[in-house]
């Protein structure tokens, strides 16, 4: 169905050796074939050939010209038609050459309101901070004190002005809704930083030698959990860092968004509390991490293909429910807010 593939020559797959093929829950072509008996599925490979052969109407088209028998003597039926759109999905040459510009939804933000109480309370905030390793991968992580608001990005090296423009990114954060982060709470070996952050105004505490910090400690076995989770049930033989790095974010992201046993309204998530945004099922449930799409994309007149190949990272955490993805073209992230789902091609064919 397709030959992009999904790989990094530095990720080990040792790991995944013995993954269970029961315990992946993303839907391959391989895994809706063995709903089908053999002859099933030979008539749905059939109906999908001949509506190639016939010029690639739609779906709803072509099951019109073989019920009305306007193709005579045609060997199959609506039945093999519909089991082949949910085996393959949708005719890979239709959405590349059919799919058009839809102009996107009109955007009206409505922020949530952060009650008094929690204004009052609440407005000076103490962090927590620490490094977070992935497969060797670093990531500056945080979390709020009661708020319970986390972030984590991927960082290329543990140098100060690294780990400084990082802090930065996450004060402006709780800036835009109108809190100050006042303290930051971090290991022993961050205590180079003091002077830098006492220039934000912010105070460091740092943990004495061979203590850590139990709140950041506990969020990162947590996300690590998490992460965990995704990765060993994705289909999958290996993942490029900058996968590993969106799941890690696409975990984040899901914690966020609901509220928190521990945190200080019942009601309103982390996030909604910081970045003044709901979640909504019908915008931000559409896919899972690992999905296989086509993405649209702008096009022309030209013979140029109107989607590309994509694998589904994480929301843009946009009002719309935009999303993430990985091209399967160029390794890139790119960003789409229309796609269509297919299942994902056979496991060997995607590294």
């Amino acid at each position: 169905m397709c030959s992009q593939t999904v790989s990094s020559s530095r990720t080990s797959t040792k790991a995944r050796s013995n993954r269970q093929p029961e315990s992946v829950f993303i839907t391959t072509v391989a895994d809706t074939k063995s709903n089908y008996s053999n002859k099933d599925y030979s008539n749905a490979v059939l109906a999908r050939r001949i509506q190639r052969i016939i010029g690639r109407p739609s779906t709803k088209h072509f099951m019109e010209i073989v019920e009305r028998n306007l193709l005579p003597n045609c060997p199959i039926n609506r039945k093999d038609i519909l089991a082949a759109e949910d085996i393959f999905g949708p005719d890979l040459g239709i959405i590349k050459g059919k799919t058009v510009r839809h102009t996107p939804d009109a955007v009206r933000p409505q922020l949530a309101i952060i009650p008094d109480r929690i204004m009052r309370h609440y407005h000076d905030v103490t962090l927590a901070a620490d490094i977070m390793f992935v497969n060797r991968m670093p990531f500056f992580v945080t979390i709020s004190r009661n708020i319970r608001f986390a972030t984590s990005e991927m960082i290329g090296n543990q140098r100060g002005q690294t780990l400084l423009k990082a802090i930065s990114q996450v004060i402006s954060l709780y800036q835009l809704r109108g809190f100050r982060v006042t303290h930051i709470l971090m290991d022993g070996q961050f205590e180079s930083l003091r002077a830098d952050l006492g220039h934000l105004g912010i105070m460091l505490n740092t943990a004495a030698p061979n203590e850590h910090v139990p709140e950041i400690e506990r969020y990162i076995r947590t996300l690590k959990e998490r992460v965990r989770c995704v990765y060993n049930t994705l289909p999958f033989r290996s993942m490029p860092g900058r996968m590993i790095s969106e799941l890690v974010y696409a975990c984040t992201f899901w914690m966020n968004s609901f509220p928190q046993s521990d945190g200080i309204s019942k009601s309103l998530s982390p996030r909604a509390i910081v970045t003044g945004q709901h979640i909504d099922y019908v915008k931000h449930c559409k896919l899972e991490f690992g999905d296989y799409v086509q993405t649209h994309d702008e096009h022309d007149n030209s013979l140029a293909p109107r989607t590309t190949g994509a694998i589904a990272l994480h929301l843009t955490g946009n009002v719309q429910g935009a999303y993430y993805f990985m091209s399967l073209t160029t390794g890139q992230k790119i960003r789409r807010y229309r796609w269509t789902s297919f299942p994902c091609p056979m496991r060997s064919s995607l590294g």
